[in-house]
């Protein structure tokens, strides 16, 4: 399937309300509940959402537009969120991530994006050339992909207690 700009908006609308609707006003089991030493909880992976949204996606899309490959994107640091984060509830993550996510939309509709602008080539620290239909497709399954480990991360906390049905449940085998 080829990026389709509005279907990735879409979903990309969607995001914060997905995350506000299942985590807002849950006990800290669920949201600071991890499945490992090294994993992240939902709470941390809020965090992580906003150093995205103010840091990749959109200096990204305005790189490519603006220089191309001649100027590499700045590395983006994937455990900011956890010096940003500290101290701050999950509430007021949940509505940072809801209001940059929403000015990044308006500005994503500002550059007023082509079918030709998607085929724009930057470059990447360390993947080197990509498209801007590369960086927006993979915003898209970047925030499914933040999804995905919540629900998991989630589930498994009822892991010690689902008995013989975890044969069903393949969430927590993950």
């Amino acid at each position: 399937m080829s990026l389709d700009l509005d279907h990735a908006v879409a979903v990309l609308k969607r995001t914060p309300r997905v995350l506000s609707s299942l985590l807002h006003g849950l006990p800290d089991r669920w949201v600071r509940g991890r499945e490992g030493d090294e994993s992240w909880s939902p709470f941390d992976v809020v965090g992580h959402l906003i150093h995205g949204e103010r840091t990749d996606w959109i200096p990204r899309t305005r790189a490519i537009l603006e220089h191309g490959p001649d100027v590499t994107f700045e590395p983006f640091d994937r455990f900011a969120m956890f010096e940003a984060s500290r101290g701050k509830s999950l509430e007021a993550l949940l509505t940072e991530f809801a209001t940059l996510r929403a000015a990044n939309l308006t500005t994503l509709a500002a550059f007023e994006i082509t079918a030709e602008a998607l085929g724009k080539t930057g470059r990447h620290p360390e993947l080197g050339v990509v498209t801007l239909r590369e960086l927006l497709a993979t915003w898209v399954a970047h925030d499914l992909s933040h999804l995905g480990q919540i629900a998991r991360v989630m589930a498994k906390q009822c892991a010690g207690d689902v008995g013989p049905w975890s044969a069903y449940l393949p969430i927590l085998r993950r």
